[in-house]
């Protein structure tokens, strides 16, 4: 089989960069683009390295999604048999302060993005969704089949393009497309040198919990100890990064194989729930360092228990969670024992 040709978009990013990683390690070409908005040009130029010789496959080109003119270039210089797509905002926080910000980079960038690949003939199209387009889940574990809704215009600019990607494929069967909707995500490439490198405040539990490891922040802050739960704290599902990964290349691998695919949804998570403070417990045996914590009121809107149904992916893309949260936090404190301010130091290097 000639090797197949994948655009990934936010290629320099968390997620991204881990799978253009393993692409390139499965005989994918790749071409990976990126605005580098919030992300460093470092991790691909590691993702490379850490390639070797299958470096000579992949890549990188600087462009944002909005930019139609060089994203036409993109694709008229390489006839790509998919997309993945990535790129896009998804702080939380910032969303609900900056909606325009949010609307207009992740829904204007999938839709010149869409138009492109239709313009040019590409119609496998593999979306990064979100669990959070289950919004409160009413019962855990989340099936594919759940009511959906957001809590937040991150969420929600998920749900919308899941649903124009319906509307797609409604409109012309031609169009084969796969949803993951990823829980949370975790964890880095065991050689320390690709991890999650967010700018500002971390978002997410572990970046946080990671920063306090290297001395970046005094203490995390927990929200809500008053929780239901086996101890009081928030649970939730939490995955390898690169188990998500892997999860994207048996995606690739269904769209290929079953040109009738259609529009089809899937959880990638571990089908387990854990709790903030199991979590802590875990990267501080990892790491062995001691997090201090600071107990808070609850986040408004911040659901109690949320984890992963996952037998759909197990059943028809043949894959599963291999690693626990041992394996997470241990990659987790390895990166950033290595790299305490992440990309930024290569940066100024360079």
């Amino acid at each position: 089989m000639a090797a197949k040709n994948i655009l990934v978009t936010g290629g320099t990013g968390y997620i991204g960069s881990h799978t253009v990683l393993q692409l390139l390690q499965e005989g994918f070409r790749v071409v990976a683009v990126d605005s580098l908005y919030n992300s460093s040009e470092v991790a691909i130029n590691r993702v490379a390295e850490l390639a070797g010789d299958a470096k000579k496959n992949l890549v990188f080109e600087q462009v944002d999604l909005r930019d139609r003119e060089a994203l036409n270039k993109v694709f008229a210089s390489t006839k790509f048999d998919a997309v993945i797509h990535f790129a896009g905002l998804k702080a939380v926080g910032e969303s609900v302060q900056r909606p325009l910000l949010y609307y207009n980079n992740n829904l204007i960038g999938t839709i010149t993005l869409l138009e492109v690949m239709a313009a040019h003939g590409c119609k496998n199209f593999i979306f990064s969704s979100s669990a959070t387009v289950y919004g409160w889940p009413k019962q855990v574990p989340c099936t594919e089949e759940f009511p959906l809704s957001a809590a937040n215009v991150y969420g929600r600019t998920k749900l919308i393009i899941e649903d124009m990607c319906r509307d797609i494929h409604k409109s012309d069967s031609d169009w084969n497309i796969i949803f993951l909707r990823y829980f949370n995500p975790v964890g880095a490439h065991p050689s320390g040198e690709i991890g999650e490198d967010p700018r500002g405040i971390p978002n997410n539990l572990m970046p946080f919990v990671q920063q306090v490891a290297v001395g970046r922040r005094p203490a995390l802050t927990v929200y809500g100890s008053d929780y239901s739960t086996k101890d009081g704290t928030g649970v939730r599902d939490y995955i390898h990064i690169l188990d998500l990964a892997d999860g994207h290349l048996a995606a690739l691998k269904k769209l290929f194989q079953d040109k009738s695919i259609g529009c089809e949804v899937y959880n990638l998570g571990t089908g387990k729930g854990t709790s903030v403070l199991e979590m802590v417990a875990a990267f501080e045996k990892a790491s062995g360092k001691k997090i201090p914590l600071i107990m808070a009121d609850r986040r408004p809107g911040d659901a109690e228990i949320v984890y992963a149904s996952t037998e759909k992916a197990e059943q028809e893309l043949n894959w599963r969670a291999k690693y626990g949260i041992e394996e997470m936090c241990r990659d987790q404190w390895n990166w950033a024992s290595k790299n305490p301010y992440g990309y930024e130091a290569a940066e100024s290097e360079s």
